[in-house]
């Protein structure tokens, strides 16, 4: 499948990590199938709509502003 190049000791390492591997698969096996299929619901709260802050709000902390917006250092 995949060309890749191992060292003989490379090789030993890896067919004893892969079978550790298949070690996890088989024991996937083993866990029982349910066949619950409860209905999916929306665990979300509903969006409420509120007041927001007025340009002049939201910039009267802000160190330097310009033409009504935030401005900040230049990136290159």
């Amino acid at each position: 499948m995949a060309r890749v190049r191992l060292d003989d000791d490379e090789v030993e390492a890896f067919a004893d990590q892969f079978a550790e591997i298949l070690e996890y698969f088989a024991a996937l096996d083993e866990v029982p199938e349910t066949e619950r299929e409860e209905a999916l619901v929306n665990v979300m709260r509903a969006d409420e709509v509120e007041e927001g802050l007025t340009q002049e709000e939201a910039l009267a902390n802000a160190t330097e502003t310009e033409d009504g917006f935030f401005t900040g250092p230049k990136v290159s």
